[in-house]
């Protein structure tokens, strides 16, 4: 069996749960670990003797023949260090978001394919099987045609001391709406408030407009007493719960919808059906979904395919997460989404220029939804 020779870069809070996977699986030699933190260190040689490396340098993993590496460390080293390992020949998986702008995030993928190496975004919610599940009833047109989109991701903590909540939180919510939609929105509209640190702001509430009038809105906390992962889908024909946060029953579907009647006999214009069927939670198979992550990334190494999760697919969260900073700082304006730039619609409706791959694998089904947005 080929093995793939893995380094990690950043072992803090998510990095040793990249370890412990890489670890587990077959395919995958675990042999270096870089980080600043001396103490860190020290903590992943007591659980991990097994790894030969171990250093606070991460350029001494350019001299160990690894296939690839693993970033992850804070965004903002994300693209200084992706853009040093692809010069040196490695394929490279980067943690949300890719980078901090969306020209950081193009130079990569141009210095990836000119490298003809992989580039790899750990948008992990979009290889969590109840995720899959919820895009099936979207695509099947179990739910109907969809209405609207709300999604939570609240807790106490934990703040960051220099980026802001919608940079924290906001790729996971941004990446699962693309990826059940299968496009991306056309414009954001975004407002936050700095309650605990000046100038960065610890909740944000995001309004994303998709075609097909398709209504998306995300809140988002640092500074809630519950901690909530919670995405709702509107369909014309049924709604469904998605809640991450359950231990067993992630989705719940509600067999409920309302339909407007047209009557003349009464003085009512309108009258209104509504339905109340059942509620169901159909059986998911749970699986890691860090751990389907990490194996897809191997395997598109080792059959040379491209990523679901690619760097097509972390630039345009990136974009997305620049169009709601743009509108934060303009007190909520709306925002469109165009390629190349930001478009800010004025109230005046004056636009203004501001600036294949594989099928994944869970629960030993394939996947084969292709997103339109990475086309």
């Amino acid at each position: 069996m080929n093995k793939l020779k893995i380094g990690v870069i950043g072992c803090g809070y998510w990095g040793p749960n990249l370890i412990r996977n890489f670890i587990e699986i077959p395919t995958a030699t675990m042999e270096a670990v870089a980080d600043l933190d001396e103490q860190r260190l020290t903590h992943i040689r007591t659980c991990y003797p097994q790894i030969p490396h171990i250093t606070r340098d991460h350029r001494d993993l350019f001299e160990l023949g690894l296939d690839a590496v693993v970033i992850s460390t804070p965004p903002q080293t994300h693209f200084a260090l992706a853009k040093e390992c692809l010069q040196h020949g490695l394929h490279v998986l980067v943690e949300k978001p890719l980078t901090t702008t969306s020209e950081d995030a193009r130079k990569l993928i141009k210095l990836a394919k000119k490298q003809n190496r992989l580039l790899m975004v750990g948008h992990t919610f979009e290889y969590n099987p109840a995720v899959h599940a919820l895009k099936e009833m979207i695509v099947s047109g179990e739910l109907g045609d969809i209405h609207y989109i709300d999604a939570v991701r609240a807790s106490l903590g934990l703040f960051h001391p220099t980026l802001n909540v919608i940079w924290d939180l906001a790729p996971h919510d941004i990446s699962i709406l693309i990826h059940l939609l299968g496009q991306k929105p056309t414009s954001v509209s975004t407002q936050g408030v700095a309650y605990i640190q000046k100038d960065v702001e610890d909740i944000a509430y995001m309004t994303l407009m998709f075609p097909n009038n398709v209504l998306s809105h995300i809140r988002l906390s640092w500074l809630d007493p519950c901690k909530t992962r919670r995405i709702t889908v509107i369909g014309s024909k049924k709604m469904a719960v998605y809640d991450d946060v359950e231990s067993h029953e992630k989705i719940k579907v509600y067999d409920k919808r309302v339909k407007a009647i047209r009557r003349t006999d009464t003085y009512g214009e309108f009258q209104f059906a509504y339905h109340y069927g059942s509620v169901v939670s159909p059986y998911i198979h749970l699986q890691e979904p860090l751990r389907v992550e990490c194996q897809h990334f191997l395997d598109c190494i080792l059959h040379d395919e491209t990523p679901l999760t690619n760097g097509q697919n972390g630039l345009r969260v990136v974009e997305i997460i620049e169009a709601a900073q743009q509108s934060l700082k303009n007190q909520g304006e709306q925002v469109a989404i165009a390629d190349g730039g930001l478009v800010t619609l004025k109230k005046n409706g004056h636009r203004e220029l501001v600036n294949g791959r594989p099928p994944v694998t869970v629960n030993n089904k394939k996947s084969e939804f292709i997103n339109q947005a990475t086309q």
